[in-house]
C-alpha cells in the first residue's frame, strides 16, 4: 500500500555512541525522504562524534573509531541535514523516545535551529509494539516474510521501517484495537496525522520524556518527586525547581522546552498582576466618583487677614 502524503514524510535512523541522549552522539544518520507523489530521496553520513566510541557500540552497529577519525563532527554537517528534512513530517522506528530527542541535542549542540512546531511525528515502533510487540527484525519477518539483512545499519534499518509501515497499513486496514481503557477504534489508517496520534503514546512535550501531556493538554513532570504535577504548579510552589532542571543533566532539548514554559508562566503571572492593578486602580476612581469629598466654602476676609497682608506685603 502506497502512502497517502499531505507533505515529505523523512523516515530516519541514528547509529550512536550509546543510549544517554544528553551525552553520546551520531556516528551514523541516514533520512530516506518519501514524496507525496511517491518520490524518495535518500541522505547517509558517518559523522566523527568527538569522543571515543565504546567497544560494546561498535559490536551492535559496526563502527569503529577508526572508520570515523577522519569526517567532520555534527556540526560540520548540521545544516545540510536540516535543509533536507526541510518542513517533513518525521517518522521511525523507537523515534519519538531516542531518535527525535537526539537529533535534536546535536542540532541545539550545533546551533541550528530546528523547530518541531507542526510536525506529525510516526513512531513505527509503537504500531507495532501495540498491534504485535516484537523487535524490527522480527517485524520485517512478520510483515513482509522477508529476513533484514544488514541489520542495524542505518540505510537497512530505515528501508526496513518504511518498508513494515506499508505492510502494517495493509495488514491492519479495518482491524479494530481496544486500548487500556476499553476505547475501540480502527487507528492503523493511511494518514500521517492519525498515525502521529496513534504512535506519540505518552504525548511527551520534550521527546525525552521528562515533559508530558495530560489529558487537559497541560504540560506536566513526568519523573522525581513532582511526577504527574503540572509544571505551573511545580513552579508556583517551588520555582527553584526550574533552575535546578536547567543546571542539571537533562537534554538541551528538555531545557529549550522548559524554558519556554518558564516563560509563559512569568509572563502570565505579570499579566495578572498588572491585571490586578488595574482593577484595584478602576476601583478607586469608581469609588472616589461615588463618594466626592465635599467642596469647602471660601472663608469671609476679616480685618485680622488683611493687617496679614499689609505686614506681609508692606503695604
Amino acid at each position: 500500500m502506497e502512502l497517502k502524503l499531505k507533505r515529505p514524510l523523512a523516515f530516519f535512523d541514528l547509529e550512536t555512541t550509546g543510549v544517554n541522549i544528553a551525552t553520546d552522539r551520531i556516528v551514523e544518520l541516514c533520512v530516506l525522504k518519501v514524496s507525496p507523489d511517491g518520490g524518495e530521496e535518500v541522505l547517509t553520513m558517518r559523522i566523527n562524534p568527538e569522543m571515543p566510541i565504546p567497544a560494546e557500540s561498535s559490536m551492535f552497529h559496526g563502527i569503529y573509531d577508526e572508520d570515523v577519525k577522519d569526517l567532520g563532527p555534527f556540526r560540520t554537517r548540521a545544516a545540510e541535514v536540516r535543509d533536507f528534512i526541510a518542513d517533513a513530517d518525521l517518522a521511525g522506528y523507537n523515534s519519538n523516545k531516542f531518535d527525535v530527542p537526539m537529533l535534536m541535542e546535536e542540532f541545539l549542540r550545533a546551533g541550528i535551529d530546528f523547530s518541531l512546531e507542526g510536525r506529525a511525528f510516526v513512531d513505527v515502533q509503537n504500531i507495532f509494539h501495540q498491534m504485535e510487540q516484537r523487535t524490527l527484525k522480527a517485524a520485517y519477518k512478520f510483515y513482509c516474510d522477508t529476513n533484514l539483512d544488514n541489520a542495524h545499519t542505518a540505510e537497512a534499518d530505515v528501508r526496513a521501517t518504511f518498508e513494515v509501515l506499508k505492510a502494517q497499513l495493509s495488514k491492519y486496514e479495518g482491524i479494530a484495537f481496544e486500548d487500556k481503557h476499553g476505547n475501540v477504534s480502527t487507528p492503523v489508517v493511511n494518514d500521517v496525522d492519525a498515525l502521529h496520534k496513534f504512535t506519540n503514546l505518552s504525548n511527551p512535550v520534550d521527546f525525552a520524556g521528562r515533559l508530558v501531556y495530560d489529558e487537559d493538554g497541560d504540560a506536566c513532570i513526568n519523573f522525581g518527586k513532582h511526577k504527574g504535577k503540572k509544571v505551573t504548579h511545580v513552579f508556583e510552589v517551588e520555582p527553584s525547581y526550574y533552575a535546578w532542571m536547567q543546571n542539571g543533566d537533562f537534554p538541551l532539548y528538555t531545557k529549550k522546552v522548559l524554558e519556554r514554559l518558564w516563560n509563559d508562566f512569568r509572563n502570565k503571572k505579570k499579566e495578572e498582576k498588572v491585571s490586578t492593578v488595574n482593577v484595584d486602580d478602576k476601583k478607586k476612581e469608581i469609588k472616589k466618583e461615588q463618594n466626592p469629598k465635599p467642596e469647602q466654602k471660601a472663608k469671609p476676609i476679616t480685618s485680622d487677614m488683611l493687617k496679614q497682608l499689609q505686614g506681609k506685603f508692606g503695604k
